[in-house]
């Protein structure tokens, strides 16, 4: 078994189609597709764009023999196979709205992952629900009490009889998915997409934001139920008719290198990741002498789905520089589920470019002045925040003050974006909607930002903002003061309801070291920092490794953080509220 070329027979083409079926019939006339890879780094699957297509007709004549309206909701967990893509696309030959979930990532938590996939179907109203043959006792459970029409594996569904009508497809003003938002502030809602809409911002994604070429191939280890994974290495490398490499999440955690020499092997171009992607390919290389990869290649590492930070991004560079990967490749994105993928990409080829402000005067005046570096204590107030490029073609941005009026250039506020890209609103949540969708289609993103001339610079949640006395404090600066520290392997921070209507800020840390003079040292050393460069007091928790969750895109899951810290704070067993004086 070979994986699918890079060089295609087929023209390459990237816009101008009106629904996803558009763009498989014309991907299917190459040579290209999808390929899938073991935890051993070996091939294990291919599914051309050709072979792609017929099976996906197959499985769409089974859901109309199942007697379902058109619209109707398929529920897949999305596992990185090509069982999900199949069932992804037979919903679009059959007119149906597939609904990808979260595959679990840890055979912990089996209660909550199962209570998440009930309430997930529930909201969505799925009639179908498919999982893989490992992920089906989790479905099956979860199912229960539920009014699906069927319920089971792949295998099991081809049992089913087939309609051999002829296939209505999906029309461009029709929803082309529901799409999860990773829940980093709420419990996740379900995002609307039609293909008009994807496809919209697939075109100036490939064509404005990468600016794809024929010699192009994708490496990909993000998720198919995150927008990243599944708009942009799924359906944005088909659209292109590119091939792609796919490695599962879990073998990437547990393997990071493997991501490395795929990409070394196949000569992959394009790949993106969330800052923890880099952050663990980083701290695997630290600790190996002897790796040799050709990654000369790598012509644009996207990250996104998050805050971005530069150090890790420059540590990552340099550790695989020796392997020719270029620190230039490294491209910043904003974007999110609301938008279908993109709103905007930093220019190719010029790396991570950061705008230095002053801390203090951001904090006061909401206005991101350019910082001065002339001096040791000028660089005390400086916040880095990296630009994130110029909006890709049909958007228009705005920012907005609480009272909704339009702030001029480097005034932070509430990031306003309208385009065609944007979603038709929450599935069966008009309420939360209404909150975030105007009737004149700006969607408020929740982000906070400025804009330095047509560049858009993110600067955080609305949401995690901790707000001290009146002044703001982003928590990422007190994360950095925090991952500075050699002890530190994760960290967190969140506000809490303080004495006399006031917040409080607490900063939880996943510590490396379990010595406790060591640990009451670095709490102490941290509550220092903490007083001395940003000016608060602040309470710091260790908690045990691997208790600060991730939302589904990587991003710190703050509100869960929150949430759990109030809930035990109580009964917690090692809390170190340090006061100025100790």
């Amino acid at each position: 078994m070979k994986p699918t070329p890079t060089e295609n027979k087929l023209t390459m083409r990237t816009g101008g189609f009106a629904t996803l079926v558009e763009t498989l019939e014309y991907a299917a006339q190459g040579d290209t597709g999808f390929n899938f890879y073991r935890g051993n780094g070996q091939l294990q699957d291919v599914l051309t764009y050709t072979l792609l297509k017929k099976k996906a007709q197959a499985v769409a004549g089974r859901l109309l023999a199942l007697g379902l309206e058109r619209g109707a909701r398929v529920a897949l967990i999305a596992d990185t196979d090509p069982d999900f893509i199949i069932f992804f696309f037979a919903c679009q030959y059959a007119g149906m709205v597939p609904v990808p979930l979260p595959a679990p990532n840890s055979l912990g938590g089996r209660l909550a992952y199962e209570a998440l996939l009930k309430r997930l179907m529930d909201s969505c109203r799925a009639e179908v629900a498919i999982a893989p043959k490992g992920f089906f006792k989790y479905l099956l459970e979860a199912a229960k009490g539920l009014a699906l029409r069927f319920v089971g594996t792949p295998d099991m569904f081809a049992a089913l009889p087939e309609d051999r009508g002829v296939l209505n497809p999906s029309g461009p003003k029709e929803l082309a998915y529901i799409q999860f938002t990773s829940g980093s502030t709420r419990f996740p809602r379900g995002v609307m997409i039609t293909h008009k809409a994807v496809l919209t911002n697939l075109t100036a994604i490939l064509e404005d934001g990468l600016k794809v070429q024929p010699s192009d191939r994708t490496v990909s280890w993000l998720p198919f139920y995150h927008d990243m994974g599944l708009v942009g290495l799924v359906l944005g490398t088909m659209a292109a008719q590119l091939s792609v490499d796919f490695l599962k999440t879990t073998d990437f955690a547990m393997r990071p290198w493997l991501w490395l020499k795929i990409m070394s092997h196949n000569r992959g171009t394009l790949s993106f990741s969330p800052m923890f992607g880099y952050e663990l390919c980083a701290r695997w290389l630290e600790h190996k002498e002897n790796y040799e990869y050709d990654l000369s290649a790598w012509r644009l590492a996207g990250v996104g789905a998050g805050m971005i930070r530069k150090e890790p991004l420059e540590k990552f560079a340099s550790l695989l520089s020796p392997s020719g990967f270029k620190p230039e490749a490294i491209t910043a994105c904003y974007g999110m589920a609301e938008c279908s993928l993109a709103v905007c990409f930093a220019p190719l080829g010029r790396g991570i470019e950061m705008d230095c402000v002053d801390s203090q005067f951001l904090a006061e005046h909401n206005v991101a002045m350019p910082g001065e570096i002339n001096s040791a204590e000028s660089q005390k107030r400086e916040t880095f925040f990296v630009n994130c490029g110029d909006p890709l073609p049909g958007y228009e941005i705005e920012i907005r003050d609480e009272s909704d009026r339009v702030l001029p250039e480097r005034h932070c506020g509430n990031l306003f974006v309208r385009g065609a890209s944007v979603m038709e609103g929450y599935f069966g949540d008009k309420g939360s909607t209404c909150e975030v969708l105007s009737e004149d289609g700006w969607l408020n993103t929740g982000d906070l930002a400025y804009r330095v001339g047509d560049t858009l610079v993110i600067a955080g949640r609305v949401k995690d903002m901790i707000i001290i006395n009146g002044r703001n404090i982003w928590p990422q600066d007190l994360e950095f003061l925090a991952d500075r520290q050699p002890e530190i392997r994760n960290a967190c921070a969140v506000s809490v309801p303080g004495k006399n209507a006031t917040e409080l800020a607490v900063l939880l840390i996943e510590c490396r070291v379990n010595t406790p003079a060591v640990r009451i040292n670095l709490v102490k050393r941290l509550h220092a920092l903490i007083h001395k460069e940003i000016g608060i007091e602040c309470a710091i928790e260790l908690v045990p490794r691997n208790s600060i969750p991730r939302t589904t895109s990587g991003k710190l899951a703050r509100s869960a953080m929150r949430t759990d810290y109030l809930n035990r704070i109580a009964a917690t067993t090692e809390v170190f509220r340090m006061s100025e004086d100790g």
